[in-house]
């Protein structure tokens, strides 16, 4: 049951980052890969808030095996981000990659914890 459970989240995760990065690369004509960039800092925001809601300890297997590896190992990735920076340094476009290299790995932490911090705030808001 879990391996079902975690090719579906991996399907629906990787439907959902096609998706988005087809609708970023429509948003720019630069060199910056918008597309991978909203996926992979979206992806940081919502498994931060999706563990502070559900809980570390409380996380049932199959949960963890669709949401977390599934859909969010699907939705966001690394590989891409790892060759689009690649191909942004053999271009010559040092600035865009280390912005994007910044971007992604500051921001994608700080969203990881404003994801945490407000599926707290929410849940204590909610037993009130």
């Amino acid at each position: 049951m879990k391996v079902i459970l975690l090719i579906t989240g991996g399907a629906i995760g990787t439907l959902l980052r096609y998706t988005m990065v087809e609708v970023g690369s429509r948003w720019t004509s630069g060199s910056l890969p918008i597309g991978t960039l909203m996926v992979n800092l979206l992806g940081s925001f919502l498994i931060g808030f999706s563990w502070g809601l559900l809980g570390k300890e409380n996380i049932r297997p199959e949960i963890k095996a669709f949401l977390f590896i599934g859909v969010f190992g699907g939705f966001t990735t690394f590989s891409s981000f790892a060759l689009e920076n690649f191909h942004l340094i053999r271009n010559g476009d040092i600035r865009t990659a280390l912005s994007y290299l910044a971007i992604s790995n500051i921001v994608g932490i700080i969203l990881v914890f404003l994801g945490y911090i407000l599926s707290q705030s929410l849940l204590n808001f909610l037993r009130k």
